[in-house]
């Protein structure tokens, strides 16, 4: 496999090759939902009100998903049946998002990631997805994550004096 640019994957930077591993396991993902009518964007949405209802802004933000995003995630599910979206019972402005029953079948069907993860990994050695899992945990983990900014010591040393 080679890029337009003709350069191979062994010469890739590491970002670019976990940026088109994640595509992979994503088109993997999206084919084994579409026998539910899902997809990576969808299931996690059946994950979380599955534990209670919530509101398309809540989903939003558990999902790290613009409002705008989370609303035609939540109308496909609707249309599917997986989800109700009605009126929240204290504030008539927003709506909260439920599972139905379909939902709840459908959540446990396909919920299994190994398939998808048979198909882009399979080839693997079980020691190595092992180690592969292992270094991503530690990449997307607590301490792998992207670093705060820092402020400049003397900023926070030493505001600037306040207007009178």
């Amino acid at each position: 496999m080679s890029t337009e640019q003709g350069q191979p994957p062994d010469h890739w930077p590491v970002g670019r090759m976990l940026s088109a591993a994640a595509r992979r396991i994503e088109r993997a993902w999206d084919a084994h939902l579409a026998s539910w009518d899902l997809n990576h964007a969808s299931l996690p949405v059946l994950v979380y009100v599955t534990e209670q209802p919530l509101s398309q802004r809540q989903l939003a933000d558990a999902c790290g998903v613009t409002e705008q995003t989370m609303s035609r995630v939540v109308t496909r599910l609707v249309r599917t049946g997986y989800v109700t979206r009605g009126p929240h019972p204290d504030d008539r402005r927003r709506h909260v998002v439920a599972i139905t029953p379909a939902g709840a079948a459908a959540l446990a069907a396909c919920a299994d990631p190994r398939p998808a993860q048979e198909a882009v990994l399979g080839h693997l050695p079980p020691e190595r997805r092992a180690l592969l899992d292992d270094l991503l945990r530690e990449v997307v983990g607590p301490r792998g994550g992207i670093p705060e900014p820092t402020r400049a010591p003397d900023a926070v040393e030493n505001p600037p004096p306040a207007r009178a």
